[in-house]
């Protein structure tokens, strides 16, 4: 695989692993089996897109997609909480009219971003560096700088998850009605982890439109599947129960998936093309899925012929 597509995994692989972090908030956490973020990924594109192409600051533009992915997620929060709709049609409803949302938000079903300024120009005083090391300067440029962001925020989510708060929120997953029990209010909680988790998945989003130079409104297709399989291959890889392992577990997970993808689309002699992307999808997360199932006879086998 050359240079620049191990490149372009990581890019996409750092992207996707903000994805991770809101369904690991969601599916981990709070237990909330959530597909909004089929329909937030697309929205923060396309409120990022087209206020960066009416002339808004790209950060400003970034940070009125995490609000409008918040916004979503506190509607399926609400869907559920207050009508007691099922997680999923709670998910699945938001998702479907974020569609048409997401529609009149940009006006058109692509905005492009070229020659546009983005949040990646804030990260030109890193150019030095790459030219030391001799790497290609825009594609380096761009992984670096999402390395910076996602790092920061896998950090900061990692803080905000051992503070009472976060250790609150994560009873309210584990137990509600324990939680219920000891005086902590669940609704207030979900309603929180849900919209960060979507405010999340919007940043990967906007962040992913001013990477690749463009908003589509069906780059959320998948997403879901997407986050699941990041988390569960980082959790195969790093089997531990501290929370901020879990957290970085994430990141590392995304990273692997999108490089194992782009092997395997590279790899000359299985004959598989671009269109077969779904496929390769579908096979690898059958994998990450059947991995943690695996793992546990060899383990068991193991300490049987122990003497």
């Amino acid at each position: 695989m050359s240079l620049i597509a191990t490149l372009g995994a990581i890019e996409i692989g750092l992207v996707f692993a903000l994805v991770a972090l809101g369904v690991y908030i969601t599916f981990r956490v709070l237990d909330f089996p959530d597909l909004t973020v089929d329909g937030t990924l697309p929205l923060g594109a396309a409120v990022a897109a087209a206020m960066i192409a009416g002339g808004v600051n790209p950060v400003f533009a970034t940070l009125a997609a995490i609000v409008a992915g918040c916004l979503a997620g506190t509607v399926t929060a609400w869907l559920n909480i207050r009508f007691a709709i099922l997680h999923l049609l709670a998910g699945i409803l938001t998702m479907s009219a974020l569609f048409s949302i997401n529609l009149r938000v940009m006006g058109v079903p692509n905005i492009p971003l070229m020659n546009r300024p983005t949040v990646i120009d804030f990260f030109t005083w890193l150019n030095p560096f790459i030219a030391i090391l001799g790497l290609p300067a825009r594609p380096t440029l761009r992984v670096l700088a999402l390395l910076i962001i996602v790092t920061v925020i896998a950090a900061l989510l990692a803080r905000f998850l051992k503070t009472e708060f976060g250790l609150a929120m994560r009873a309210t997953g584990a137990n509600p009605r324990m939680a219920r029990a000891q005086g902590i209010r669940t609704d207030m909680y979900i309603y929180v982890g849900v919209a960060l988790s979507n405010g999340l998945v919007a940043l990967a989003g906007a962040l992913f439109a001013q990477t690749a130079g463009f908003a589509d409104v069906s780059i959320g297709t998948g997403t879901i599947i997407a986050g699941l399989a990041a988390v569960i291959l980082g959790e195969t890889i790093f089997r531990s129960r501290s929370i901020v392992v879990a957290v970085f577990s994430c990141l590392i997970g995304a990273i692997a998936y999108r490089l194992a993808i782009a092997l395997a689309l590279n790899a000359g002699w299985l004959g598989l093309r671009a269109s077969d992307l779904n496929l390769v999808t579908a096979v690898l997360v059958g994998i990450a899925l059947m991995l943690p199932g695996v793992a546990n006879p060899l383990r068991g086998l193991f300490k049987r012929s122990a003497p």
